[in-house]
């Protein structure tokens, strides 16, 4: 691969110069023309290129490599590619259309570009999206992979889309379950800390005036509000090092123990597994149904689940069977699949139509997720109600007992 020095006009002929590599002055010239600009001189550098030419070439990859997709922008990609290439135009062309969409530094016109220039220099376009790991996950390239092989990229484009599109759903299902209640915590807790800062102290300085001996609810409550306006900074940065450390854990050895609590969970363990169910048989049917062999499929599944207890049942699984042969079996005897999946599973293997048999399974644990999140939200305004209820409740007693006790102090 040989480095080349251009300089250029762009779309606004307005003067522009770099390097990029290339295999030939033919392919840079090509690649240049792709990238909409016009060559003006493109010469072959001998050794190692200077300062300025490093600058440009930096800023080259940049602009291609460093930025990424976020999964709804690779489901609007995706969809957007699908539909071009069903259209008629080339790979080349349709990488190129979504280049030119946008700003050079949005996420789909940037890893546009570099799957376009890797396509122009001749690479498959499954090996050019694995050069993006953060944006396109196992899942994508295998399935690229395949349909390269079989010649139905459209096809293929099209569920991975539809993989997207529900992922994206239960995604969205999930967090809006989990909104409300983290924004009534959220609301309830600062109004806590306003009126431990602001509200007890003025009642505290009217008890202490009266020189009366204050009732322990109201004691406690004093204390406590005392408690927070002197240490409270310590409170914060010892609840903010107590989350670091946590997540540290989660990302070294506490992530397994960690989603199987989650697992066990009461109220959330419903919406945690069903979601997950959901997700993994809808990604082992995409996979499976474009020719992905079993093994890799499981392999690809357990990197993408998401929850390391599947994970690891699905690892054991891989190295318990053989290429085509059952999975099914494997996975019931983990006893962390629920028995109609695995059933499910087994009756797909059995009719030799596996992938359908998945769908089935999606659609099932999908039905339920949205049942899940009905009953969470159905249980959890309830409790959110009895929480505020005792906070307040507490506050207001506290402050009532000290205001009867010193009325009845005066009354004698």
């Amino acid at each position: 691969m040989a480095t080349f020095a251009y300089s250029a006009l762009d779309r606004q002929k307005a003067k522009v110069s770099g390097v990029l590599d290339s295999g030939d002055r033919r392919s840079a010239l090509a690649a240049l023309r792709a990238q909409g600009l016009t060559p003006l001189s493109v010469t072959e550098q001998k050794g190692k290129p200077g300062k300025a030419a490093q600058s440009a070439s930096f800023w080259t990859l940049t602009r291609g490599k460093a930025t990424r997709m976020k999964p709804a922008e690779v489901l609007l990609f995706t969809s957007e590619l699908a539909d071009l290439i069903e259209a008629g135009m080339t790979l080349g062309a349709a990488l190129n259309s979504l280049a030119n969409q946008g700003a050079p530094a949005d996420g789909i016109c940037a890893v546009s570009a570099d799957l376009r220039d890797r396509i122009m220099r001749g690479e498959a376009f499954s090996d050019a999206v694995n050069a993006h790991p953060k944006t396109f996950p196992p899942l994508y390239g295998n399935m690229l992979r395949a349909g390269e092989a079989s010649g139905a990229m459209v096809e293929v484009l099209h569920r991975l889309a539809e993989h997207y599109e529900r992922n994206q759903s239960m995604k969205s299902k999930i967090v809006s379950a989990l909104t409300y209640p983290c924004v009534v915590l959220f609301i309830g807790l600062c109004a806590v800390i306003f009126a431990m800062v602001k509200i007890v102290p003025q009642f505290s300085d009217l008890f202490k005036s009266m020189g009366q001996e204050l009732p322990f609810a109201t004691r406690l409550l004093v204390g406590m509000s005392e408690g927070f306006i002197k240490y409270g900074l310590f409170y914060a940065l010892g609840t903010a090092a107590a989350v670091a450390l946590f997540l540290r854990w989660i990302r070294g050895g506490g992530r397994l123990a960690w989603d199987r609590f989650k697992l066990r969970m009461p109220l959330v363990r419903g919406l945690i597994a069903s979601g997950a169910y959901a997700s993994l048989a809808y990604t082992l049917q995409t996979l499976l149904a474009n020719g992905v062999n079993v093994l890799n499929a499981l392999r690809i599944s357990e990197e993408t689940c998401g929850n390391a207890v599947l994970g690891a049942e699905l690892r054991k699984a891989r190295e318990r069977v053989t290429d085509g042969t059952s999975i099914s079996g494997p996975l019931a005897q983990s006893g962390v699949f629920p028995r109609m999946m695995t059933d499910m599973m087994a009756l797909g293997e059995q009719t030799g139509n596996l992938p359908a048999a998945l769908g089935h399974i999606g659609k099932r644990y999908e039905a339920e997720l949205d049942r899940n999140i009905k009953v969470f939200t159905t249980a959890l305004e309830p409790l959110l109600i009895l929480l505020v209820a005792v906070v307040v409740g507490f506050v207001a007693v506290a402050i009532l007992s000290a205001v009867f006790s010193a009325t009845s102090a005066m009354s004698h």
